[in-house]
């Protein structure tokens, strides 16, 4: 559900037993100061840590499972008993807490790198239809698939010999995960007709997370600044910066903001994006507020607008999303419409992701992100569990280019600037059932609303 200010004062008080009701304060949360990391790397130490971690920092500490981990053998599993069921008709279960490797986890907010070969497929587009094809929806720019000519809209025959309907049954593309670098992976790929074989290396590469943007003149004359926003990681800010200087140069009417991909990240850098959609007029203004549970209360702080140079500080925005658009990247939409920006949403649901994280090492190489704490904006509007609904639901054409006119997103978008409307034109169609918001994530995909 979606809660307003006097709803949420109403839920708080129904999750009494959950949650002691929290006062906001200005001040920084942090995981470091529960006490560090485990006492040893045994599995029992790493159990007990785990276990008292979560009984303090857990944002469903009250209403959790609790079990003895003396009953399991492993730490995965062990985790997994940990985890909030969905007994409160507030909250549904835990399907977001996770763990990560600390290298890899830092090498991803930290360095603002990854490790893979940098493709992804359009998988939850095919879940359950073994007969429709399987595209690659987007190539990581610096990564070994991209020097090899992989794109965006490449079709995928087979993968290491496995064929594109078996992957598509099997559901979880794991094949697209590398365990280290060096290893190969052998794409057959078809493109007009012509079929050709690629193999691809896992590299160690840099992220660009903001891969495209442009000014696009609509049909009725107005010019959109459009920019993709991949990434919630630090590495944001130059190129968005540039991006927003060149539409301030160009003079834009209105910006569209390309999330579809975009699984979160900080809230640091979610403020600055929805900053450079707001403007002065919002600066200072409530972007998020964070809310844990009752033992860390003093731990509740706001993330406030900016006023970024070059700002376009518009009024309305066009949101393109779809279901891997999440956590941080949703917390842009929900922050924006606090302040009365109006968000246009175009694509399809948003994953249903208002939770986040605390990062904390264990001290023996896994970082585990546990919820921590909900998000909600400056009207106290949260709890988006089943996603943002678009306003104009419209479906991907994976052989179009992002930022390519004829897109199906972006032109549904440029319809809308100059008629006020969805479209209903050929080569936009209108999904036919919008899916609810959560899908399991696929390789490569980190969801991620990180306090700082």
């Amino acid at each position: 559900m979606t809660l307003t200010a006097s709803p949420l004062a109403r839920a708080l008080r129904r999750a009494a037993l959950v949650l002691l009701p929290v006062v906001l304060a200005a001040c920084g949360g942090s995981g470091d100061d529960e006490g560090g990391g485990a006492a040893d790397c045994s599995v029992a130490s790493r159990q007990v840590w785990l276990r008292d971690y979560m009984a303090d920092w857990y944002f469903w500490y009250r209403i959790s499972p609790r079990p003895d981990p003396s009953g399991y053998a492993s730490l995965d599993s062990y985790f997994d008993a940990l985890l909030y069921t969905g007994t409160s008709t507030d909250f549904p279960a835990d399907r977001w807490s996770y763990f990560d490797s600390t290298e890899d986890f830092n090498r991803f907010y930290g360095e603002g790198r990854t490790l893979g070969y940098g493709v992804s497929v359009a998988g939850f587009e095919v879940e359950g239809a073994p007969d429709q094809p399987l595209y690659v929806r987007a190539v990581e720019p610096q990564s070994d698939a991209a020097a090899r000519g992989v794109v965006r809209g490449d079709e995928i025959v087979s993968i290491n010999g496995v064929v594109a309907a078996a992957l598509i049954n099997d559901g979880s593309f794991s094949v697209l995960t590398a365990a280290n670098a060096g290893q190969t992976m052998t794409l057959v790929l078809r493109r007009d007709g012509a079929t050709r074989t690629v193999t691809v290396t896992a590299t160690e590469y840099a992220l660009t997370p903001v891969p495209t943007s442009s000014v696009v003149t609509t049909a009725g004359g107005r010019k959109l600044g459009y920019v993709v926003v991949k990434d919630m990681i630090s590495q944001v800010g130059t190129p968005l910066a540039q991006a927003f200087a060149g539409f301030a140069s160009a003079g834009v009417d209105e910006v569209v903001l390309d999330l579809r991909y975009n699984g979160g990240g900080l809230v640091s850098v979610a403020t600055t994006v929805g900053s450079y959609v707001a403007g002065s007029a919002k600066s200072g203004q409530t972007f998020a507020s964070l809310l844990y549970n009752d033992r860390h209360g003093d731990q509740n702080q706001s993330f406030r607008f900016q006023s970024p140079a070059s700002a376009a500080g518009v009024a309305r925005v066009f949101v393109l999303v779809g279901p891997r658009t999440c956590s941080a990247s949703e917390q842009v939409i929900n922050g924006l419409r606090g302040v009365g920006v109006e968000v246009i949403a175009i694509g399809d649901t948003s994953c249903g992701k208002p939770v986040g994280f605390l990062p904390q090492d264990d001290g023996c190489g896994r970082t585990y992100s546990v919820v921590n704490f909900e998000s909600v904006n400056a009207r106290y509007e949260g709890r988006y569990f089943e996603g943002f609904a678009p306003t104009c639901a419209v479906a991907e054409d994976f052989t179009q280019p992002l930022g390519a006119a004829g897109e199906p997103l972006l032109a549904a978008a440029a319809n809308y600037a100059d008629s006020g409307a969805c479209p209903a034109v050929a080569g936009v169609r209108a999904l036919s059932v919008p899916r609810s918001g959560w899908r399991k994530p696929e390789p490569g995909e980190r969801r991620g609303m990180i306090a700082r």
